[in-house]
């Protein structure tokens, strides 16, 4: 491992030798076995029974930048959870690119990362404008159940036709 990889970005504890031209990982298909309610991530630490319960991310961002912070902490618990979506960080069309990339890396790291280590995860799926479609899917698997939210794309028009466009 390079020098500049220890302590930085989750690097130290996970880095994925990934194809494409972003290096985002692969996140591996999967299938819902059977019918189940989701709670929201903030909720997870107190819910009854979670083997019988999915954790979604369809958040703010403040409410969930703690497991990239700290996956370690948080894998226990979310092992316990018959189903993890992938993290929503936001890809907003007035976020810079790179930040827009980075968002999208940390969900697949996250994804990946949990699915090493035993976890049932449903990609969430999620796009800027029509300029972020050489970028957004990648890493996303292909015959997999998948999870998309229009959280925040339905206040305006432009926001229902650029929802529109990447679904």
């Amino acid at each position: 491992m390079y020098r500049s990889q220890r302590n930085y970005e989750n690097l130290e504890k996970r880095l994925f030798n990934v194809p494409g031209k972003y290096g985002i990982p692969v996140i591996e298909p999967t299938h819902l076995k059977r019918k189940i309610d989701f709670i929201p991530f903030n909720y997870a630490k107190t819910i009854d029974h979670p083997e019988n319960k999915g954790i979604h991310f369809f958040l703010d961002d403040y409410q969930f930048n703690r497991v990239w912070a700290r996956p370690r902490t948080y894998l226990h618990m979310i092992q316990k959870f018959a189903y993890v979506m992938s993290p929503d960080f936001s890809i907003y069309v007035d976020f810079p690119l790179v930040i827009q990339l980075y968002n999208h890396y940390r969900k697949h790291w996250l994804a990946a990362y949990w699915q090493e280590n035993g976890v049932e995860v449903i990609p969430s799926i999620s796009w800027g404008n029509e300029d972020s479609f050489e970028w957004c899917f990648d890493g996303e698997p292909h015959y997999s159940t998948v999870a998309v939210s229009s959280v925040g794309t339905q206040s305006s028009q432009e926001g229902r036709s650029v929802f529109l466009q990447g679904y």
